[in-house]
């Protein structure tokens, strides 16, 4: 099964911290955080739609100037998530450069800048064409987690405590449409874009008898057929993909709640790991997780496979050790039990 959804870190483990989710298929990506984005290539960054920052520290957050100084006229909408006080920041970023000469741009550019908290989420436009001053104020308060939501696939976040506000993600796809290639070959079909338009009637829950030539440019091998018999013949649908990322937040009872959440059944989980458990203190001060904490959230949850990062500079020599560190715990995680914040009883 060729996956939807292509995740990858952008930069080492080391560095700004950052994971693009590009789409199979298709010519489009999505961005948690977005600090430095230099590895990436102007072409996969031009693919992004929408980006989840978790805070605006400078780390998760300095790459903005790159990616609205390569989408700057140019016919697109960049959507921006972050925690609240998010769309000032935003608005700051963009007050700080000089926008005369962009009224003569041929295409519109637009950025959409939205909130999220618990309580609800806030949006606001910046137009290119306007010189990126604000335009109002919308408030949903209807599912204020729900980031995105399309009919194939759904972002929602938690809010993390990191000191502040800080977002984690979880990017769940509703399920995942597998062509069969001997059957599509069998009725003389040939792969193309048309099998996105049946994907997307799927997602988007047609009735079995819609008439596959209502769809669009579809071969008039297909055409002929209803959506729900063509389904039958060359598709198998199997559960969606899950892939979760959290960065930056302290281990204690309401976040590890939170963050098995987010991770609970992850196909594939992006989790910080920036201290080593001997610095555990150190961690909590700051608040971090560390490794064999990571590897802990990652177990409990049940992740199929799970991607530590945002390692302390500290241990620039030792991304070994943090690897195995998490791996033991996640083993560990698996076999047992037991809840860490739950006192150990001790039989007298």
């Amino acid at each position: 099964m060729r996956p939807s959804f292509r995740p990858q870190l952008i930069n080492d483990p080391f560095d700004d911290p950052g994971v693009l989710v590009a789409f199979g298929h298709q010519n489009r990506a999505l961005l948690f955080d977005l600090g430095e984005i230099q590895s990436l290539a102007p072409r996969d960054i031009l693919k992004i739609t929408h980006v989840f920052v978790t805070h605006t520290h400078m780390d998760h957050f300095c790459g903005l100037d790159r990616l609205v100084r390569l989408m700057l006229g140019r016919e697109k909408t960049l959507h921006l998530y972050g925690p609240e006080g998010f769309i000032e920041k935003v608005g700051h970023k963009l007050a700080g450069y000089t926008w005369n000469l962009v009224n003569h741009y041929n295409h519109p550019f637009e950025i959409v800048a939205t909130e999220v908290s618990n309580r609800h989420r806030v949006i606001t436009r910046f137009s290119c064409q306007g010189g990126f001053k604000p335009a109002g104020r919308r408030i949903r308060d209807d599912s204020p987690l729900v980031c995105l939501q399309e009919p194939d696939f759904t972002v929602t976040a938690a809010v993390l405590d990191h000191r502040i506000p800080c977002l984690g993600f979880r990017l769940q796809q509703r399920f995942h449409v597998n062509i069969i290639a001997s059957r599509l070959t069998g009725l003389g079909l040939e792969p193309g874009p048309w099998l996105q338009l049946f994907k997307k009637a799927l997602y988007r829950d047609l009735p079995p008898d819609t008439a596959m030539a209502d769809l669009g440019q579809i071969p008039q091998a297909a055409a002929g057929m209803t959506l729900g018999r063509l389904a039958s013949e060359i598709a198998k649908i199997t559960a969606g993909q899950v892939i979760a990322y959290i960065a930056d937040a302290i281990f204690d009872k309401s976040n590890y709640k939170l963050m098995l959440e987010l991770a609970a059944g992850a196909d594939q989980l992006f989790i910080e790991a920036a201290f080593l458990e001997a610095d555990r203190q150190m961690a909590a001060r700051k608040y971090h997780l560390t490794a064999a904490q990571a590897g802990l959230i990652a177990g409990k949850a049940g992740a199929r496979k799970m991607t530590i990062f945002h390692h302390s500079p500290r241990y620039m020599h030792q991304a070994d050790k943090l690897r195995q560190e998490a791996r033991r715990a996640y083993c560990r995680a698996l076999a047992e039990s037991q809840d860490p914040f739950q006192p150990v009883r001790k039989d007298l």
